[in-house]
């Protein structure tokens, strides 16, 4: 007799903030001879650049250290012009290495308080524009010295992760240091006094755009002083004097778009800066409960210029910008894009659109705030898929990773709202989502996968994604050198492995090879990535033929030693879960004895039955109920202490779960079969 213990659908981590990294995918090369000798060598030097281009920056130095010829392209200026530093751990010595090739960076992004120390080794003077997140940890003193030293700065941003280290005092700084400073967008900072914001106004004279976001205390009076802005948005940000702002940020003569999203900004202000406002065209006001109240909405006055907020038709409101109104609004950005639009102050406010409303809407995915349903299902899902389409790499990622949030209502249980993830497939989304997983840029790599892995809960977008060939792709995602890129991965091949008609689909393009791989590669400080691998398994394992690719790529191997070595409460679970469901076809191939014949295997289940964790007690218990049914393994549990702590686990579990219950009495029935048990 034999039993298979039931996959569970994958669970999505707690962390709201993404590390990005990411790999490659390779399309197949067609139409070249097996045995055609190609002299890579001999291609133009002009051709290899472009080559490059197309690599990450991990690839690009593997390529690079081919050869001599090589190795010298590979430092020309133009590959180094820009730097994603956000995927890879940079210290010092990394950054010192770098150097030489940094003296043309114009472009860097970074992540975390030791890349940021590390930022001032690249020796990239002439450095133009610096992004970095996971930026709690950042000092003053840090930022200071960051912006001492590259006096070109023309554009600064740190967020979307809060600040909180960082002070009016670094604000000044950067007032100091960087004259040239056309834009800055700092996230999540308490407080920023006037004399900050009044040195921002006096020494950048062409500071143009200004976000101040989810701050506590921003001076409204001083904003008001800096006459060179354009572009203003004080999202999220608490404590805010709308009579000042009302009487004040009027009279700034440039001020063309203006966010007060998340706030509680009322009817009276937003009216007074619509009527008042000379040069304002554009008022972001999205998700402002105050404003939203059904009796303010008719006081609000717009005076012929746009207000865009969740009572207002977005695409509509966006459409009327252009002298042609475009056939479907819904494309209003994508008809943007490919028009030859020369009016730079509409391309300026477009762009700047594009970065506010992704923020906006990623902010408000991660809240859920109760009542967005008709708008995420009429324009929300609409605007993540067209602002995964922007030129600016960071408004996609960030539309990614609002689509992997905004369809999730219960973390814990991974459930998700069907009728978003079915809006979002409805309107192009899957391919949309397998091109950005297709780039060679990581970060992009890694949300598209993220989003991809929480929309596959669903069963028909799960169909879908397979049929759109999805699972080759994210089987290649998960052989990414990039610890994120392939955790995000291995989660879509878990959602999909819960379908029984994926399975195959995922043997057949390598899965359960990039899986097993992938907890050799992360077997130590990779939890997420290990739960992923190991969940995803346990759902192929529960299937004959996939049960045996599991073993045969090495994969009892691989979830014994998670079980007995991983300390992490979700790896536990799953490595007892896949090797619960590799023993329970004993009565079709040798996964069975294979198992109980592992090298600690039984010892280290017989340990998991004493976890404090139920979860993990009963797909041990369940385990060790399976692997009773072969003849070897019987004697060998009891000598390893099972027939003990079977009865301890059966006398503690009276108030526990039926399935914990059913598993412990189930495994002491199968033990007793032999007369040296009894």
């Amino acid at each position: 007799m034999s039993r298979r213990v039931r996959r569970k659908v994958a669970r999505r981590g707690k962390e709201k903030v993404v590390l990005p990294s990411y790999p490659e995918v390779e399309d197949e090369v067609i139409g070249s001879e097996k045995n055609e000798v190609v002299d890579w060598t001999s291609l133009p030097d002009d051709t290899v650049i472009q080559l490059m281009s197309c690599l990450n920056y991990r690839d690009r130095a593997s390529l690079s250290s081919t050869c001599r010829t090589w190795r010298a392209l590979g430092a020309s200026p133009c590959l180094w012009s820009s730097l994603d530093l956000r995927a890879h751990k940079c210290d010092i010595a990394m950054a010192a290495s770098l150097a030489s090739r940094c003296m043309n960076l114009q472009k860097l992004r970074f992540r975390g308080a030791e890349s940021a120390d590390s930022i001032i080794h690249l020796q990239a003077r002439n450095l133009r524009e610096l992004s970095g997140d996971y930026c709690r940890k950042i000092t003053d003193a840090t930022l200071s010295v960051i912006v001492a030293r590259h006096e070109a700065l023309e554009s600064l941003q740190l967020g979307p992760d809060f600040c909180e280290r960082i002070t009016s005092d670094a604000v000044k700084a950067i007032a100091l240091c960087c004259p040239k400073l056309k834009k800055l967008r700092l996230s999540g900072i308490r407080d920023i006094c006037g004399d900050a914001i009044n040195a921002l106004a006096k020494l950048c004279p062409n500071l143009t755009d200004i976000g101040f976001l989810d701050c506590l205390n921003v001076d409204e009076v001083a904003l008001g002083n800096v006459l060179s802005v354009r572009f203003l948005s004080v999202a999220g940000t608490s404590n805010m004097k709308w009579g000042v702002v009302s009487q004040v940020w009027h009279k700034l003569p440039k001020l063309v778009g203006l966010d007060v999203s998340r706030t509680d900004v009322g009817p009276i202000t937003i009216s007074r800066l619509l009527t008042s406002s000379k040069s304002l065209k554009v008022l972001c006001a999205l998700n402002c409960p105050v404003l939203e109240e059904e009796n303010n909405i008719s006081a609000v006055k717009s005076k012929g210029k746009l207000l865009l907020a969740l009572f207002t038709d977005i695409f509509k409101a966006l459409a009327s910008l252009f002298a042609e109104t475009t056939k479907n609004e819904k494309n209003v950005f994508l008809d943007w894009r490919n028009s030859k639009n020369k009016d730079k102050n509409l391309n300026e406010i477009m762009t700047w659109l594009e970065w506010i409303l992704s923020h906006i809407l990623l902010r408000t995915a991660e809240s859920n705030p109760q009542g967005l349903d008709d708008f995420w299902l009429k324009q929300g899902a609409g605007l993540l898929l067209s602002l995964m389409q922007s030129t600016q790499e960071d408004v996609q990622e960030r539309a990614a990773t609002g689509l992997a949030t905004f369809v999730v209502i219960n973390d814990e249980n991974a459930s998700i709202d069907c009728g978003r993830a079915e809006a979002v497939m409805k309107d192009g989304g899957i391919r949309l989502l397998l091109d950005l997983a297709k780039s060679w840029r990581e970060g992009l790599q890694s949300e598209a996968a993220k989003a991809i892995a929480n929309l596959s809960v669903n069963a028909k977008v799960a169909k879908a994604v397979a049929e759109e060939g999805g699972i080759n792709i994210l089987a290649v995602l998960a052989r990414s050198m990039n610890r994120l890129v392939a955790e995000e991965a291995a989660g879509g091949l878990w959602n999909l492995s819960v379908g029984e008609e994926h399975k195959g689909a995922i043997a057949d393009a390598g899965g359960v090879k990039a899986l097993v791989d992938l907890i050799f590669k992360w077997s130590s400080g990779g939890d997420g990535v290990l739960e992923r691998a190991a969940g995803a398994l346990a759902n192929l394992a529960a299937d004959d033929k996939c049960s045996m690719e599991v073993a045969l790529a090495g994969g009892v191997h691989a979830l014994v030693m998670l079980a007995r070595s991983c300390k992490f409460e979700g790896v536990q679970e799953q490595a007892a879960r896949a090797l619960a469901n590799l023993a329970a076809h004993g009565d079709s191939n040798s996964n069975n004895s294979a198992v109980g014949q592992e090298a600690g295997a039984l010892e280290a289940l017989v340990q998991l039955t004493r976890s404090p964790h139920e979860g993990v007690r009963q797909e041990a218990a369940g385990a060790l109920w399976n692997l009773s049914f072969d003849d070897r393994n019987r004697e060998a549990i009891a000598a390893a202490g099972g027939v003990e702590a079977l009865v301890v686990l059966a006398q503690s579990c009276s108030n526990a779960s039926p399935g914990l219950q059913e598993r412990a009495a189930g495994a002491l029935w199968g033990l007793s079969v032999s007369e040296a048990n009894w």
